[in-house]
């Protein structure tokens, strides 16, 4: 079996961008997605110890979505820390550029994950020792959003597969 398994996602019907095209790492498993707001979804096992899987989702929301700014905001809201301290205060933000040549603004917060269960919803998650690894992806036809979201140690197993995935984002 191969290392890697190609996913393509087309752009639109007679699009002149062609296809988003990612590599996902082997041991990743493929979901349909949940809504038409879901361009991709993956499930990444737990390590154990770990009672549960982590979630990456690819979001497109048709070339709007929010400033990248804005989208950071939200990600780092919806993690609590357990010092008090501030999310934007721990968190890790870095910057780099696909083999596509879309710029990728990269977020990493650890913490407790207290986002909402669906959107508008009151009801929250209460997740301690969770990590929130989230990305915009800055393409022609507008950003691309990718989140993760699992328990820290999971996250941390598939740590440089998240990356590679990213870095794997391209049009053909």
């Amino acid at each position: 079996m191969s290392k890697w398994l190609l996913a393509v996602v087309m752009v639109g019907v007679g699009s002149t961008q062609g296809a988003l095209r990612f590599d996902a790492p082997e041991g990743w498993l493929t979901v349909e997605p949940g809504s038409s707001m879901r361009y991709a979804e993956f499930v990444l096992p737990h390590v154990e110890g770990d009672g549960e899987n982590a979630s990456l989702v690819v979001y497109y929301f048709g070339g709007s979505g929010g400033s990248v700014e804005a989208n950071l905001e939200r990600w780092l809201s919806q993690v609590e820390q357990p010092s008090g301290q501030s999310s934007q205060e721990v968190a890790k933000l870095g910057h780099f550029e696909t083999d596509g040549g879309f710029p990728v603004t990269h977020l990493v917060v650890d913490g407790t994950y207290v986002a909402e269960v669906r959107p508008g919803s009151p009801v929250r998650h209460e997740k301690p020792g969770f990590t929130l690894e989230a990305a915009v992806v800055e393409t022609p036809v507008g950003p691309y959003f990718v989140k993760v979201v699992g328990p820290a140690p999971t996250i941390d197993r598939w740590s440089s597969s998240i990356r590679e995935f990213l870095q794997s984002i391209r049009y053909e």
